[in-house]
């Protein structure tokens, strides 16, 4: 792995991570304006719970040594949670701005996982 791609891999991880962990967080503690988010879409409270905790977990799978599969699963679930955001937004016909956080974490997701190092990955093309 060069240089360039282990930069952008670092830099993607560390704001998804930071993105993910964040609002894990938030979730996890049902503050008010999640409270808000989550019942304006429609979910019962206890998805905050469940989000909140896979969030952090796949942070986790995501940072540390090895576990090629788990890391796979993790970026799944990213991806998954996400989208399922902003399409949740979408049905909602809620505002642009409320898509901006799923779309960048999306984003990040998608970079930090085709740009990490081979000992993190579960195929290694060659």
């Amino acid at each position: 792995m060069n240089k360039s791609n282990k930069i952008i891999y670092w830099v993607a991880t560390a704001w998804l991570s930071l993105g993910m962990l964040s609002t894990g967080i938030v979730q996890l503690m049902k503050m008010d304006k999640e409270v808000a988010v989550i019942t304006h879409l429609g979910y019962p409270l206890y998805f905050l719970t469940i989000i909140g905790a896979w969030k952090i977990a796949g942070v986790i799978a995501v940072l540390v040594p090895k576990l090629a599969l788990v890391k796979e699963w993790a970026y799944a679930g990213f991806i998954f949670v996400m989208t399922g955001a902003v399409f949740s937004h979408l049905a909602m016909n809620d505002e642009a701005i409320e898509f901006f956080g799923p779309v960048l974490l999306i984003l990040l997701s998608i970079v930090s996982w085709y740009f990490r190092p081979a000992d993190k990955k579960l195929f290694s093309a060659k």
